[in-house]
């Protein structure tokens, strides 16, 4: 469609995978290139893999470009040259420079993924989950050069359940974000859909998440580490050690659920045959389901039967 808007997308993650597919599906557009970050070594002979984007890329017929930054003058040269209409980025991972949001006349626009302007930043669907948010919720946001300090566009909201982690909160907020997006954009480009400042109030930041984010603190309540060990799932996952026949073993708990119980946090409380409740701060931890290191994921029955458990850390 020769006189249709000219897209640029600009992503990496599988969160932006997802927007792409959804965005290269539509005729109301065109996207001509799609940008990623370079490909990672990834694997014991550490071959180089594709990112999600460019496999999704690749597969939509679409060029790929990955510049090492982008804020590389040749990167920038290539993408003036292509005059788009249009930037869209999601889950890109580097900070854009003022002279790339220049470039098209209709802005940069940002699937993030929050209700912004509460969890700016790396990681905001698992740091939502983490602090036990109701709901959470995408918004496209016409970037400026700060870390998702722009206005407003449109946002849409999700209820966080119970049975969460952050893996389904992710693929839901992917889906919710890509289809915002495409209702979206013709508002955008004709003109209709003017740009709220965020509010001044309500400002937090979701900082990028460790592998020892994943450790299970016992002095936490165990509504606060349930909550945790659902965000980090499946990374980095939630981890702790056991005193076990007299060596100290790390573990891997992939589910646990909160319940009633005391003691001195890290203790074992006799709950039954077959069940694994670690008192915490407030309450205690029934652990469901562990992994120890170097071995197969099993039920706490199973993982008791083999690993006498003298006490967590």
């Amino acid at each position: 469609m020769p006189d249709s808007p000219r897209l640029v997308f600009m992503g990496t993650a599988d969160l932006a995978a997802t927007v792409l597919r959804r965005l290269a599906a539509d005729s109301r557009w065109s996207v001509v290139l799609a940008v990623s970050q370079p490909d990672r070594p990834k694997g014991r002979d550490l071959a180089l893999e594709p990112t999600p984007v460019k496999r999704a890329a690749l597969a939509a017929g679409l060029p790929v470009d990955q510049p090492a930054r982008a804020r590389d003058p040749g990167f920038l040269d290539r993408l003036r040259a292509l005059a788009p209409d249009l930037i869209v980025v999601a889950a890109y991972g580097q900070l854009l420079p003022q002279a790339l949001l220049d470039i098209p006349r209709h802005g940069c626009i940002n699937v993030h993924t929050s209700l912004l302007p509460a969890y700016r930043g790396a990681a905001p669907i698992q740091w939502a989950l983490a602090d036990g948010l109701a709901e959470t919720g995408v918004t496209l946001m016409l970037m400026d050069a700060g870390l998702d300090t722009g206005p407003i566009l449109a946002s849409d909201t999700t209820p966080i359940r119970d049975e969460d982690t952050g893996q389904s909160l992710h693929d839901r907020l992917a889906d919710l974000g890509a289809g915002l997006l495409v209702r979206s954009l013709p508002d955008h480009l004709a003109g209709r859909l003017p740009p709220r400042p965020q509010p001044a109030g309500g400002v937090s930041l979701a900082r990028k998440i460790s592998k020892e984010d994943g450790r299970i603190a016992w002095d936490r309540p165990a509504v606060e580490s349930w909550r945790r060990l659902r965000a980090f799932t499946p990374w980095p996952g939630a981890f702790c050690h056991i005193g076990s026949g007299g060596r100290t073993l790390r573990v891997k708990v992939h589910e646990a659920v909160p319940c009633e119980g005391s003691g001195r946090p890290g203790d074992r409380i006799d709950a039954g045959r077959g069940r694994l409740v670690v008192a915490c701060g407030t309450g205690a931890l029934d652990l469901l389901t562990l992994q120890p290191e170097g071995g197969r994921r099993m039920t706490a029955e199973a993982f008791l039967a083999g690993h006498p458990v003298e006490r967590f850390s």
